[in-house]
C-alpha cells in the first residue's frame, strides 16, 4: 500500500485541454510518513527501494551525534527534548524529531541535519551560543 506520487490527477495549467492518459505504476508508488520519535531506545527499520537499494527509517531515537562546528569534533550525546519543529509546530509537542528540528541535547542545543525517517540516524549540529561538554 502506498501513495500514489505522479501529478496527472491534477488539475492541468495553461489551458490545457487534457492529458495523456498515463497508468499508475509500481515505480510511481510513495510511501506514508512513519515519524521518529524521541523514545527509550532505538528502533530501525529497513525498506527496500528503487533499484534494489534500501533505506534505514528510525521510528524510535535516544542519541544523536553532535557536531561542534568551532572545534570540528563530534559526540554521541543523548537527546533530552525536542525544542521545536519548523516542519510543524504540532511534532515538537509530539516529541517527533524530522531535519531541522532543534533539539536539547546533553552537549547543549543542536540542529538535526539529516534526515532520521531516511537515513537511519540523527547528525547534529550545536546551535550558536552553547558549549559542547
Amino acid at each position: 500500500m502506498g501513495v500514489y506520487q505522479y501529478r496527472d490527477l491534477k488539475k492541468p495549467s495553461g489551458g490545457l485541454r487534457s492529458l495523456p492518459h498515463k497508468r499508475k505504476r509500481r515505480y510511481a508508488m510513495g510511501d506514508y510518513f512513519v515519524p521518529t520519535v524521541l523514545g527509550d531506545s532505538r528502533d530501525v527499520r529497513v525498506k527496500r527501494v528503487m533499484g534494489g537499494n534500501y533505506k534505514l527509517s528510525l521510528r524510535t531515537v535516544t542519541e544523536a551525534i553532535v557536531n561542534d562546528p568551532k572545534t570540528g569534533k563530534s559526540v554521541k550525546a543523548k537527546i533530552l527534548a525536542v525544542v521545536s519543529t519548523p516542519a510543524n509546530r504540532e511534532y515538537a509537542r509530539r516529541n517527533i524529531i524530522t531535519k531541522g528540528t532543534i533539539i536539547r541535547t546533553s552537549a547543549g542545543l543542536a540542529r538535526v541535519t539529516s534526515r532520521p525517517g531516511q537515513d537511519g540516524i540523527v547528525n547534529a549540529v550545536l546551535v550558536e551560543g552553547q558549549q559542547a561538554s
